[in-house]
């Protein structure tokens, strides 16, 4: 299974940038549905495509390993 961890690389940027970043802001900075990063963040399993996780990746400023990992079923 593939688990997302863009709860932990917010938490990262939120602490560099020394400020709270919501849904709304990630949504209008990468173009991604609001909706799309709720399941993201929320629901177990959830696809999604490389679009998406490259502009996360680019807004977070980190790498597609610290964004998503692989885990064992």
């Amino acid at each position: 299974m593939i688990r997302f961890k863009l709860a932990e690389q917010l938490e990262k940027k939120q602490f560099r940038d020394s400020r709270r970043i919501t849904m709304q802001e990630v949504s209008e900075a990468t173009g991604i549905n609001r909706s799309t990063l709720s399941k993201i963040l929320n629901q177990k399993g959830y696809s999604t495509g490389t679009d998406v996780l490259d502009r996360l990746c680019t807004y977070l400023d980190c790498g597609i390993a610290e964004l998503v990992e692989h885990l064992r079923d």
